[in-house]
């Protein structure tokens, strides 16, 4: 008789347990038509990137305000390693990569979720890049200044073509033409 009472005990107080997890469910507040993506403010890592990368930090300047930003990282021991990602105007993923990376063509690989190098080359903003393509990301491929500059996404080529030719500086000037502090505000807010 034991036995049945212990059971019924453990049912009962599942019960309880499951009504007050309910009640909490529905007193707390759901947006399901929330965005889920969250936007970045990447001043700071910026001014860090700019202190210490050895070749001008290239940030977009001018694009749409529909441009989100991301996702923002420096690591200094990873060959000086800038990253900078953004969601365009149609939720496409664009990341801006920098590295000082010797093997370069290896570390664009890397970023690019193994794009392969074309034999075509695309005029942006008066510099000529290299197309990489590949299974999961394209991209642009600039190596200048000590320094690879990859605009790479799951976005069409020409928003890839329009991130590169935001980009200030240019990933070709020398790192003296690098502005000493972060823009006043980022140019793609939420």
């Amino acid at each position: 008789m034991r036995g049945k009472q212990t059971i019924r005990g453990m049912f009962q107080s599942m019960a309880v347990i499951g009504v007050v997890v309910a009640g909490i469910y529905m007193l707390v507040p759901h947006d399901e038509h929330a965005d889920p993506i969250r936007t970045v403010d990447y001043r700071v890592e910026l001014v860090t990137a700019q202190r210490a990368a050895p070749y001008p930090v290239a940030v977009p300047e001018g694009l749409d305000k529909e441009w989100r930003a991301t996702s923002v990282t420096f690591d200094r021991a990873d060959a000086h390693a800038w990253h900078l990602g953004f969601l365009d105007p149609d939720d496409q993923y664009v990341a801006v990569e920098q590295s000082t990376a010797k093997a370069a063509d290896r570390y664009v690989r890397e970023v690019t979720h193994q794009a392969d190098r074309t034999d075509r080359t695309r005029q942006v903003a008066g510099e000529t890049w290299q197309v990489w393509e590949g299974p999961k990301y394209d991209a642009l491929v600039l190596t200048a200044g000590g320094a690879t500059t990859v605009v790479t996404g799951t976005a069409p080529p020409a928003r890839l073509a329009e991130m590169a030719a935001a980009l200030s500086p240019r990933p070709g000037e020398p790192k003296e033409a690098a502005p000493s502090s972060a823009p006043a505000s980022p140019s793609a807010k939420p």
